[in-house]
């Protein structure tokens, strides 16, 4: 029995050493919107599959042009679809590997309860003196957040009180200490609990600006790395697409 005992525990050992040996990590270039879903998603990657992610968030466009000037990155995760299928078409990334992982929603956001009412006739009868978009040449959210401005008619009245910021954290940072009144942020950023977690919203309707399409790519750099292929397969499992869904993203059909 002591013999049958020992030897489990021998055989166990091996295993667990074995399983350490080959655990990888994988870096990944992440839009700075899905920095509080993508943080969780990477703990339940390391609880699975013993591989861990190391998570850097920015811009999507800083990050293509990072990545073309040789930026150790082997998996991006974009705000948009252009960026990856830029990469792909250039020869940085692996041909094929690109797919959606989520569907983005625009807020426009006031760290002050009651300010943003739930129609955003705000936009057009508030008295405000700034705005925060990101950058709308660097930042899908900000590209998006210019299209609704113009579909509303609004662009004489609000481009005058526009700033800009670099991504879409900074132009959240700009809100919530008051650098500007309100502005337009990812969903993701506020929503908590199936509601905006704080301050007041309107969660822009679909029809006002072209979709938000997050997309995924594997780069070169990852192409031989087992912890890169597995996180890109870890993003279509069921536990990724439940913290996903939570924080407000649609999902791709």
């Amino acid at each position: 029995m002591f013999k049958h005992t020992l030897r489990v525990a021998v055989v166990f050992g091996f295993m667990l050493t074995n399983s350490i040996a080959f655990a990888e990590t994988t870096l990944v270039a992440v839009a700075a919107n899905f920095s509080k879903p993508m943080t969780e998603i990477a703990a339940e990657f390391a609880k699975t599959t013993g591989h861990s992610a190391k998570l850097s968030f920015g811009s999507s466009g800083k990050f293509v042009s990072q990545i073309e000037n040789a930026a150790p990155f082997e998996i991006f995760l974009s705000a948009d679809e252009s960026g990856p299928e830029k990469l792909e078409q250039s020869g940085l990334a692996v041909a094929g590997s690109r797919f959606n992982y989520a569907l983005g929603k625009l807020v426009l956001w006031s760290a002050t309860d009651n300010y943003v009412d739930g129609q955003g006739k705000v936009l057009s009868n508030g008295s405000f003196k700034h705005i925060a978009i990101a950058d709308p040449k660097l930042a899908p959210y900000g590209a998006a957040a210019v299209e609704v401005i113009k579909n509303l008619k609004l662009s004489d009245k609000l481009k005058p009180l526009l700033v800009q910021g670099e991504n879409i954290a900074q132009t959240q940072q700009f809100i919530s200490t008051g650098n500007a009144e309100l502005g337009f942020i990812a969903l993701s950023q506020v929503y908590e609990n199936g509601k905006i977690s704080s301050g007041s919203g309107w969660i822009v309707p679909d029809q006002l600006h072209a979709p938000i399409r997050q997309s995924a790519v594997l780069l070169n750099l990852g192409a031989e790395n087992p912890a890169a292929q597995a996180l890109l397969s870890f993003l279509n499992s069921t536990t990724a697409k439940a913290i996903i869904s939570r924080y407000g993203y649609d999902l791709p059909q």
